[in-house]
């Protein structure tokens, strides 16, 4: 059966990351570290001729150089080229799309954008005691609310099988926190569940493009909707 297949990936390790910050929609770029991680997974892709037909990407510096990298790894011989175009060339010659997707940006984090913990519990100590001592959610100064964030990843997944159809392959370069909602809104969620996400972790859906907006007992048709990677970082291991 020909299907849908997605494969979201989150960003490779950012300066940020290394220096536990709260980048949000402000942004840093890839560790030596990230930027190795990144190449594995394009060389991966290669590896196992998983060769996107389209890609999309977070328009924040640590998804963009993850997706250089990656492009590097896929054979572009001018993977700079991505920042500013919106075709890329791939080894086997084929042309392919890029999108810079605005609605693949990480959480706004308001006024913790860019602050470690510590450095946000020395300006805002109050704000930090009721997160630290409270599961329940709790509104930051000039952050994206949950719901909104949650409706961007909506967004996402409404616009990719929008555009796809059976047969294509969609690499999406994101980030942590909005994956989550994207890996929700595809399974039908209505909670967002927190999970672990190495850098550049493989998340691949397959999906009967054509019956995916139809109503009735397909929905629990587990042939028409499979899971084939979650959480996969095989390529850091070769």
């Amino acid at each position: 059966m020909t299907v849908l297949k997605l494969l979201l990936v989150r960003h490779g390790q950012s300066v940020g990351n290394a220096e536990g910050r709260m980048e949000g929609c402000s942004s840093t770029g890839l560790t030596p570290l990230g930027a190795q991680q990144s190449l594995r997974l394009g060389q991966h892709l290669t590896s196992t001729d998983w060769e996107p037909t389209h890609i999309y990407c977070s328009p924040l510096e640590r998804a963009i150089a993850t997706l250089t990298e990656t492009l590097r790894g896929l054979g572009n011989k001018d993977p700079e080229s991505a920042k500013n175009s919106k075709t890329v060339a791939l080894a086997s010659g084929q042309t392919i799309p890029v999108t810079l997707f605005d609605d693949l940006k990480e959480y706004d984090a308001g006024i913790f954008t860019g602050l470690t913990w510590a450095e946000a519990r020395d300006r805002h100590p109050n704000l930090c005691h009721q997160l630290e001592t409270s599961l329940d959610w709790q509104p930051i100064p000039q952050a994206e609310t949950l719901a909104q964030g949650h409706t961007r990843a909506q967004r996402v997944v409404d616009e990719l099988v929008e555009r796809h159809r059976n047969g294509d392959r969609v690499l999406v370069i994101g980030h942590h926190w909005i994956l989550q909602h994207v890996i929700a809104c595809l399974m039908g969620c209505d909670r967002a569940w927190g999970l672990p996400m190495a850098n550049t972790a493989m998340f691949e859906f397959c999906l009967e493009r054509d019956r995916w907006p139809q109503p009735g007992v397909n929905r629990l048709n587990s042939e028409l909707w499979r899971i084939k990677r979650f959480n996969d970082t095989t390529h850091l291991r070769e």
